[in-house]
């Protein structure tokens, strides 16, 4: 979208809550249902929600959340050596991750260069 198509959107939502416009909204006040997703096809509806009750995660979930653990761990690392093979570990994941979207590069995550991790060990 054009940022000044953003700005008349804003204005104009604005101007409808001062209005009162969505004050008479129905289901207004009450927590969102996700439960009932339309974009689900009707046919998977049940198998997804099995899924779901058993805690299970697509496999891209239990990638990003094994990325945010080894950032984490790799934030708190001091061995140089140890860190760096943390961090190729982590590119590879990201790496990964970006294959499995399958989505626009705007969306991809960026990796962390040696040359970062190099920078900011010589400062300490």
């Amino acid at each position: 979208m054009i940022p000044g198509f953003y700005k008349i959107v804003e204005e104009r939502i604005l101007d409808a809550q001062r209005k009162g416009e969505f004050d008479n909204l129905s289901g207004k006040g009450q927590p969102l249902d996700f439960e009932e997703s339309g974009s689900v096809p009707e046919d998977l509806r049940i198998a997804y929600k099995i899924l779901k009750n058993a805690d299970y995660l697509p496999p891209e979930i239990e990638l990003k959340k094994e990325i945010v653990n080894t950032e984490e761990l790799l934030a708190g690392m001091e061995d140089t050596s140890e860190k760096y093979r943390v961090l190729k570990k982590l590119n590879f994941m990201k790496m990964k991750l970006n294959l499995m979207r399958n989505t626009s590069i705007l969306f991809e995550e960026t990796e962390i260069y040696a040359e970062k991790l190099v920078n900011r060990i010589a400062k300490k």
